[in-house]
């Protein structure tokens, strides 16, 4: 299959299923990251250490910070990539108007995505009329 082709199926995947990651959804600037630590809430579990900060957007924004003791390189990306694909599938289901940034514990690297999709959602507001304020 040529490059164009193997692209525009891989693009078609993501529109059908309607929930994207868009580049609207990152915290991607160091100043937002500092931001959320100087003046966000801190939530943790066994898995996460989450920190949430109002936004006052239309969206939730996500980072991610993976520490190098976590692992190598490797290790670090195949985390990244299934935190990334936790938050796409129930971005909709997160509350609107916070940025969050995810620490991840060394336990993730042998969590199921279905166990990790569960703990971090304990973590995050949930949407709805009764959300509260962390």
């Amino acid at each position: 299959m040529r490059h164009a082709a193997r692209r525009d199926a891989i693009a078609s995947r993501r529109s059908e299923a309607g929930q994207g990651y868009p580049r609207a959804a990152r915290l991607v600037r160091k100043a937002d990251f500092d931001a959320v630590y100087r003046s966000g809430k801190r939530r943790s579990n066994s898995f996460f250490t989450v920190f949430l900060r109002p936004n006052g957007l239309p969206v939730c924004r996500f980072g991610f910070s993976i520490k190098r003791a976590l692992g190598g390189a490797v290790v670090r990306n195949r985390m990244r990539r299934r935190l990334r694909e936790a938050v796409r599938l129930h971005r909709q289901e997160i509350s609107p108007g916070w940025d969050i940034v995810i620490h991840p514990k060394p336990s993730v690297a042998a969590a199921s995505l279905p166990v990790l999709t569960a703990e971090l959602r304990k973590l995050l507001p949930a949407a709805g009329p009764a959300t509260a304020q962390p």
